[in-house]
């Protein structure tokens, strides 16, 4: 095997397992790996994309309805939260996930404010993500056209990577 393609599988791994242990993805996005196939090359990336159009979309409609101090409807925004954990649950896109149950919660106490941080954690936890799973599907595409092969991350390794990373932390 030639040492690029070596070399960029290698960053591959590396990569992707710090995108593990950074908190950013979950198993669901292993899960997610695993359907793409020969005959769907391009499967996850995709998805990703269609998270993210979503994610837009989402976003800039709960950052509408928070807009108005006086008139803000608390079940709209609810509603959109709830939709943004899920798609960000079915890709396994944990840091987003995580902040929308704190978002959950301000919206179940009505409280503006909380909504308003938890919209910008949410902004900036997406955008971050975008990019980095941008930059893994850049380093995809360096390696199949280096004529390698996507290597496949076993996500077990990752795990016990994670738990040992807590333990020493």
């Amino acid at each position: 095997m030639n040492t690029v393609v070596a070399q960029l599988q290698r960053q591959f791994q590396d990569y992707i397992v710090s995108l593990y242990q950074q908190g950013f993805l979950d198993n669901q996005f292993s899960e997610l790996r695993k359907l793409q196939d020969e005959g769907t090359p391009d499967f996850v990336a995709e998805v990703v994309s269609l998270f993210f159009d979503d994610c837009a979309k989402l976003i800039n409609n709960m950052s509408t309805s928070l807009e108005r101090p006086e008139n803000v409807d608390f079940k709209q925004v609810d509603s959109g939260v709830h939709q943004l954990k899920g798609s960000s649950s079915s890709v396994g896109a944990r840091r987003v996930k995580n902040v929308c149950i704190s978002f959950k919660e301000c919206c179940d106490v009505q409280n503006r404010e909380g909504c308003l941080r938890c919209l910008q954690q949410v902004d900036y936890e997406y955008k971050m993500l975008k990019t980095k799973l941008q930059d893994l599907f850049n380093l995809e595409q360096q390696i199949l056209q280096a004529g390698g092969t996507i290597p496949q991350v076993d996500i077990n390794e990752t795990d016990t990577l994670l738990n040992f990373a807590n333990v020493q932390g």
